[in-house]
């Protein structure tokens, strides 16, 4: 069972109960910042989003069937008061709870059905090695994207690879894809650049971060680049969590080096996954 799957599963048997973001990872027995990055990658939603709008979703079909008043289904739904559920529900479907309860139907409202993973974004990965880097500074490019929306990533790769020679200083064999400043939101920025050897002054337009010295686990994808996305979300979904691994709330990056031919899209890219 995926990490998602997991977390999935214990939200709808907790429909009714007190379920904490804290709770719920100490249950999948990850991390908050994994179980958050992991679910919004996969669902585009926070794990607390998704439990908000499963249990606003359940309060409309039993509002549906016309069965009980809306105070006892608000608090079943844990909202301590008929306001505090009406507005929320409002909030979150666009009309009121009365609304539907009169209507006998939820023909008007969006539910959010319980999520299914998409067994087709699972594929096969190298074991973990473990290895030890000192910390070091990548400069270049950078762009801020959302852990569900990567897409503006290749066109800053093929602006860098246009820019890499104004880079001062630069170490030359391998370049780096990093991911860091993620908020609880899913923002992050990536920054595609290269390592340098001294802290210069920056060429304009270019950006820099600061790696510090960690612990990794280093997985490596092979194949085409444009699978690699794949790979990644099987590593936080999947991988991580089975091999007992848990990701330091530190920037990862991928590592592209001699092995990776950036004119055809293919060979072997690194991903490094900072771990406690």
């Amino acid at each position: 069972m995926t990490l998602v799957d997991r977390a999935v599963w214990q939200i709808e048997t907790r429909l009714r109960q007190p379920l904490s973001l804290t709770e719920l990872s100490d249950l999948c027995a990850v991390s908050p910042f994994h179980l958050s990055r992991t679910f919004r990658s996969a669902t585009g939603l926070s794990p607390m989003t998704y439990l908000r709008a499963r249990r606003l979703s359940a309060a409309a079909e039993a509002l549906a069937t016309g069965n009980g008043n809306i105070l006892t289904i608000a608090l079943e739904a844990l909202y301590g008061s008929h306001g505090a559920f009406t507005r929320a529900f409002a909030s979150y479907f666009g009309l009121l709870p009365s609304s539907v309860r009169a209507a006998r139907s939820t023909q008007s409202v969006v539910l959010m059905e319980p999520l299914k993973m998409k067994r087709s974004l699972i594929v096969d990965v190298t074991t973990a090695e473990i290895r030890e880097r000192d910390a070091f500074r990548v400069v270049g490019l950078s762009t801020h994207c959302t852990f569900e929306d990567t897409s503006a990533i290749p066109s800053l790769w093929q602006t860098f690879n246009e820019r890499e020679g104004s880079v001062p200083s630069a170490v030359s064999g391998a370049a780096y894809g990093v991911s860091c400043d993620a908020d609880e939101a899913g923002r992050f920025r990536y920054v595609a650049g290269v390592e340098t050897t001294a802290a210069a002054d920056l060429p304009a337009g270019m950006d820099a971060v600061s790696i510090p010295a960690n612990r990794y686990a280093v997985y490596t994808h092979s194949g085409h680049v444009t699978d690699l996305p794949k790979t990644v979300y099987t590593i936080w979904n999947k991988a991580l969590p089975d091999a007992g691994l848990e990701p330091k709330q530190a920037p990862d990056f991928e590592l592209y080096d001699r092995r990776f031919d950036p004119l055809t899209g293919r060979g072997a890219v690194e991903i490094w996954i900072p771990i406690a």
